[in-house]
């Protein structure tokens, strides 16, 4: 396979869960918002939106190769910031898996940063 053609099968591995996540919570925002609210966010609405935003529009720069490095950048502290305020609670397995998940697709993304798109992108770089 082409550096290319798999930069292109990892961009779209990468924003799947972001996509899936995300598209569906435009629809329905409230009860992420209830979450945000529940951990103590100020704005919890606002804050949905801004997280719906990232996941739904860099996932979709990501996924066509537009703007990627700006666009992984932000996904990536937006996994930090999930796994930071989110998944704290490390005796629970489920809560430390998901704490390193968080990391582990941060350094995904920032490695795509580094490699760029790839020449099947919008970027072609």
């Amino acid at each position: 396979m082409s550096n290319d053609l798999t930069l292109l099968v990892s961009r779209i591995f990468l924003v799947a869960l972001f996509l899936a996540s995300g598209i569906p919570m435009m629809f329905a925002p409230g009860g992420f918002a209830g979450y945000m609210g529940a951990i103590g966010l100020p704005a919890p609405m606002l804050v949905t939106w801004i997280v719906i935003a990232i996941k739904v529009l860099g996932g979709l720069a990501v996924l066509v190769g537009f703007k990627t490095r700006y666009a992984a950048y932000a996904i990536a502290a937006f996994a930090i910031g999930s796994a930071l305020l989110g998944h704290t609670n490390w005796a629970d397995a489920n809560e430390f898996n998901n704490f390193f998940k968080n990391v582990a697709i941060a350094g995904g993304f920032l490695a795509l940063s580094v490699a760029g798109p790839g020449a099947l992108s919008v970027d072609k770089r």
